[in-house]
């Protein structure tokens, strides 16, 4: 009899028989926010990313070296994962046809190339991770070469910690001296490439040991570069646009190549053309240093020194009205305020 049938009775007793448990609809074991540790997760480069799969490379530079198609796992959903990543790899990762390993979790970063929409956006775009060096493709005409934005990819190149390289193509259409003037000064390697003359082997001599992001206007020839520097690439070609003057977007998509020249081995990442590169994610402070001949004259400015046209005792402004830069001097002093002036737009 239960103590509700006895009125008399006013302390209840209870028992195990009283409680009530509801069924585990999912089944018996309790759910936990606890993660296998992953002990035997392999170590893989990624080398490209295509519509939610993940092309790896495990075992690199090992005899056994061997691509692997992987997905995400579900616990990385808001991690990027992109192109020069690191990832630690569990699954089946033999690399058979039909075959699918998982991602489950990402290596620290040397490097993290960005970029944003426009120079007001904060929001990044990661374009590239753990790439040591920027090869910069301009041509020197059809399209004609940009400085400005160059200037852009520099700055990009240094807030990542990226050394920059040059290398202007189309030479023989026209000569790009007066554009790599705009340049002097600068801590850069310069390469030039005509129809018929491409520099493969010094260019390939600095990409050994390292991994090196491809970078340009879309037109400029960079497509072809990537050819002839890996030849199984078979990256798409395309054409400048004789009206607009404009390149037509060929590489889709960014991926890591094998290069694989007489004195080693580096790799090549070719990115998709762009005709802007934001740079709303990057830290003012950082621009100035891109310039380093200008920065240099920067350390006798007075504290707090802007840069811009109204800023007093400049050493820089002050240093191109003398004519100490050449006549290079008043168009980088230019290039630098507009940089400037844009993040000072920005923070207002």
């Amino acid at each position: 009899m239960s103590w509700l049938d006895d009125p008399d009775d006013d302390e209840p007793e209870f028992d195990e028989s009283d409680i009530r448990m509801r069924p585990n609809p999912k089944g018996n074991r309790p759910r936990t926010k606890r993660r296998p540790a992953h002990a035997d997760a392999r170590i893989a480069r990624v080398l490209g990313v295509d519509r939610g799969r993940y092309t790896v490379l495990v075992d690199e530079d090992e005899p056994s070296e061997h691509e692997v198609t992987a997905t995400r796992a579900r616990e990385l959903r808001r991690q990027p994962i992109v192109t020069g990543d690191r990832a630690r790899v569990v699954g089946d990762v033999s690399g058979d046809a039909g075959t699918l390993a998982r991602i489950v979790g990402i290596e620290e970063r040397t490097t993290l190339l960005r970029r944003s929409a426009d120079d007001t956006d904060q929001v990044e775009r990661v374009i590239v991770a753990n790439a040591d060096q920027m090869l910069i493709v301009v041509a020197a005409a059809d399209p004609e070469p940009r400085a400005r934005l160059v200037d852009r990819y520099l700055v990009a190149a240094l807030d990542a910690g990226i050394r920059p390289l040059l290398v202007v193509t189309k030479t023989d259409l026209s000569d790009p001296a007066e554009f790599l003037r705009h340049f002097d000064g600068l801590d850069l390697q310069v390469f030039t490439s005509a129809r018929g003359a491409m520099p493969t082997d010094e260019i390939g001599a600095a990409l050994v040991g390292h991994a090196t992001v491809f970078v340009g206007h879309s037109g400029v020839g960079k497509s072809t570069l990537v050819n002839a520097l890996v030849p199984t690439a078979d990256r798409a070609t395309g054409h400048v646009n004789e009206v607009t003057g404009r390149g037509r977007h060929t590489s889709s998509s960014t991926v890591s190549l094998r290069y694989r020249g007489a004195d080693g081995s580096g790799w090549v990442i070719d990115t998709p053309g762009v005709r802007s590169f934001g740079l709303g994610h990057v830290n003012p402070d950082h621009i100035l240093a891109a310039y380093t001949d200008l920065a240099e004259i920067a350390e006798d400015c007075p504290r707090g020194c802007t840069h811009l046209p109204d800023a007093p005792d400049c050493a820089i402004i002050e240093a191109v009205a003398a004519g100490e830069l050449g006549d290079t001097g008043p168009g980088r002093l230019d290039s630098l305020q507009r940089l400037l002036a844009t993040f000072a737009d920005r923070e207002r």
